[in-house]
């Protein structure tokens, strides 16, 4: 414990224990009763020294609501009797503000850690929403009497709240049931109870009070609307109910839902039906996987007794296969499919004018609602010499007729990690140069050193911690990268090559009407949205790559269900977007996938965990197969079987990590994961005994130690 939480704690135990520690006589003097027995004399002493019994009386009030103490409500009925309505209650707010200011102050110096640290990411969803709105929520909890104060300074201790906001929202909020009770308070002589003083009818219209920042919070939603739409005429009537624009997987899932419920859809697309998704890179890049995965098989095949004559792969017919895969996919993703399903498909090139329609090459639709599915393009460096060069993108990639003999691969991410293995298992000298220190930098190190260990055992060159200086060309023509380190001295040095690949990440697109327009962004390009996918347009929504922020198709079509009823159903209803639980699956060789924390992620962010894993070397399902390489990692709170997050590394993870997501969307313990029959012999079995780890480790000794005891009774 720091010292100046010592010292709050000190203090704040000094004064709980002076007031338990008070004799029942000096107590009852501050019950109704004595109080009561007292007016006289304090009416006359505020008479001769107001300011000073002014004074006292703030200092007695600020101590017993900074301490919760249940006089607090004796205190403001006396207020009322001793001051007046209109004095009272001002230093009834003045105290009860200080008192709460206070506890809420000590609330966050000593326990904001420790919750923190018990909450984890859980806590960070409050944050952001009390951060956005929290003036409104406090308030409404200031003025519904039916809430306990001291719950509320203690939770807002919890929360990014500022000091001044939560002392004027405090003040404010707590007016009117103070007020209420300093009037009451007039009457403090002829009290016989407090009870009669809190009726149904009081509390009812309390809480009719508590309504209002919420009413107010709507109706400033209505006037921000108001002014965001001044300089459009919003049409009388419109041809579609929802129009979405691009047909990646965030466009086809909201226009299917939309037509899915009855309403009339327009779907727009300005290239390639699917989007990137299908034509550029999950479905591509995997099929690409999938050959170099053959190939390198095929080369251990001495493991049976078997020979393999390693002659150049043809990798024209690789693309080849990759472009077949492309189209039997495609008729998932086709106009004709979508057109039977009742959505109107639209070829070209769009642009949103006003908040309501959408032209496409000077064709006019209108639609109550629009939903941008615009995507995402590669980062393209500015590298001296880039120009000069051959590059390539996770876009241009797949217009190769034939895979190049040497590449270098910018970028030790997943699409630089996935393609680098792929092509180097195809029979390409591959170089991959990663800036950070690691590959998968999101991932923890154990990770990354697996994989690195991996590539450079298939004949993958991989330099972390590299810097690019500049791209040449010679007089020969030949190629070459210039590098040095990222952090601190070192010498240059150069790998040649036929083509570089920029896998360096990825950006929302913008289009110039979208600036025309007046839609917001943030720092990172991406178009700003509330949680409920809103722009700062009310009707105009965004998902996938446009907005963030995760860029996962199976995350564009989780917003794309959100958006479109959110779309569909609006002002009526709304749902905010469900982010807690996102797995993610990085296809190498072996496959690294998560969900939830990773142990990186949970020290950056100062969350307590316990880690236990299993490697797959144990598992007789990847014995058998000869897919030892892994293990399953489960992060979990300490003492307790709750899932903070899963890290599976090895052949199949992105299928094992199905069970692990169902299990924390659901809440579902290491307990249960173990007491679930897995079929024999499966890598599934792999989270049996990860949670088996788990059990081992937490042992009730206590118990086992009696249990051998009785045995040994039993024995005789």
């Amino acid at each position: 414990m720091k010292s100046k939480q010592l010292v709050i704690f000190v203090l704040l135990s000094a004064l709980v224990a002076t007031w338990l520690l008070l004799p029942p006589e000096t107590k009852s003097l501050l019950s109704l009763r004595g109080l009561q027995a007292q007016l006289g004399a304090l009416q006359e002493g505020i008479s001769r020294h107001p300011l000073m019994y002014a004074s006292l009386f703030v200092a007695a009030y600020a101590v017993a609501s900074a301490l919760s103490l249940p006089i607090a409500s004796l205190l403001t009925l006396l207020g009322g009797a001793l001051f007046g309505v209109a004095q009272g209650t001002f230093l009834v707010l003045i105290g009860a503000t200080t008192g709460s200011t206070v506890a809420m102050l000590a609330s966050r110096t000593l326990l904001r850690d420790w919750v923190k640290s018990r909450m984890g990411s859980r806590l960070q969803v409050f944050e952001k929403g009390v951060a956005r709105e929290g003036a409104f929520y406090l308030f409404a909890l200031r003025v519904v009497p039916v809430f306990p104060f001291f719950a509320v300074n203690l939770l807002s201790g919890m929360v990014p709240l500022r000091t001044w906001t939560y002392v004027w929202v405090s003040f404010v909020g707590m007016a009117p049931g103070t007020l209420a009770y300093v009037v009451a308070g007039r009457q403090f002589g002829q009290l016989t109870s407090l009870s009669g003083l809190v009726s149904p009818g009081l509390l009812a219209a309390f809480a009719a009070l508590g309504l209002l920042p919420l009413v107010s919070r709507w109706i400033l939603a209505r006037f921000k609307a108001g002014f965001v739409y001044r300089r459009f005429r919003r049409p009388k009537a419109f041809e579609y109910d929802l129009i979405a624009i691009g047909a990646g997987a965030g466009g086809l899932v909201t226009s299917y839902i939309g037509a899915a419920v009855g309403a009339k859809v327009a779907l727009v697309e300005r290239h390639r039906m699917g989007g990137d998704c299908l034509n550029t890179g999950c479905v591509p890049s995997k099929a690409l996987i999938h050959a170099g995965r053959v190939v390198h098989e095929a080369r251990r095949l001495e493991r049976f007794s078997m020979t393999f004559s390693d002659t150049q792969v043809d990798t024209p017919k690789v693309l080849a296969h990759v472009g077949k895969a492309i189209e039997a996919i495609s008729v998932h993703d086709s106009v004709e499919r979508y057109e039977g399903l009742g959505v109107h498909v639209v070829r070209g090139d769009a642009q949103v004018v006003d908040p309501w329609t959408v032209v496409v090459d000077g064709h006019r639709m209108t639609a109550r609602s629009i939903v941008l599915a615009t995507g995402g393009e590669p980062n393209v460096p500015a590298i001296p010499g880039i120009e000069s060069v051959r590059t390539l993108t996770s876009d241009t990639f797949w217009d190769l007729a034939a895979l190049p003999s040497k590449l270098v691969v910018l970028g030790g991410g997943p699409i630089g990690c996935e393609l680098a293995q792929a092509c180097a298992r195809l029979g390409v000298q591959v170089v991959q140069i990663e800036r950070g220190p690691r590959l998968l930098s999101r991932e923890d190190p154990d990770v990354g050193d697996l994989l690195r260990k991996r590539f450079e055992s298939e004949g993958v060159v991989v330099r972390t911690g590299r810097a690019v200086d500049r791209f040449e060309v010679d007089a020969e023509g030949r190629q070459w990268i210039v590098h040095r380190p990222a952090e601190g001295p070192g010498p240059q040095e150069r790998d040649s090559f036929d083509a570089v690949l920029l896998a360096l990440g990825r950006k929302a697109r913008r289009a110039p009407w979208m600036d025309a327009l007046g839609l917001r962004f943030r720092e990172d390009g991406t178009i700003e949205t509330d949680q409920q996918l809103r722009t700062n347009f009310p009707n105009i929504l965004a998902v996938g790559d446009a907005t963030g922020p995760f860029q996962f198709t199976h995350v564009a079509s989780h917003q794309a269900w959100y958006a479109a009823l959110n779309g569909l159903l609006a002002p009526f209803w709304s749902f905010a977007a469900d982010y807690r639980v996102i797995p993610r699956c990085t296809y190498t060789d072996p496959q690294v996938a998560r969900v939830g924390l990773s142990e990186s992620d949970a020290k950056s962010q100062a969350i307590a965990y316990e880690t236990s894993t299993f490697p797959l070397a144990d598992l007789d399902r990847a014995i058998a197969d000869d897919e030892t390489s892994g293990f399953v990692k489960v992060l979990t709170v300490p003492g307790k079987d709750t899932l903070l997050g899963v890290v599976v590394v090895g052949a199949h993870a992105g299928e094992l990590l199905a069970e692990w997501t169902l299990a924390m969307k659901h809440g579902l313990g290491l307990k249960k994961i173990m007491a679930t029959i897995h079929a024999y012999p499966t890598y599934a079995e792999s989270a049996k005994y990860a949670a088996g780890v788990w059990a081992r480790a937490h042992q009730p000794k206590r118990a086992l130690r009696w249990a051998r005891r009785f045995f040994a009774w039993r024995r005789g």
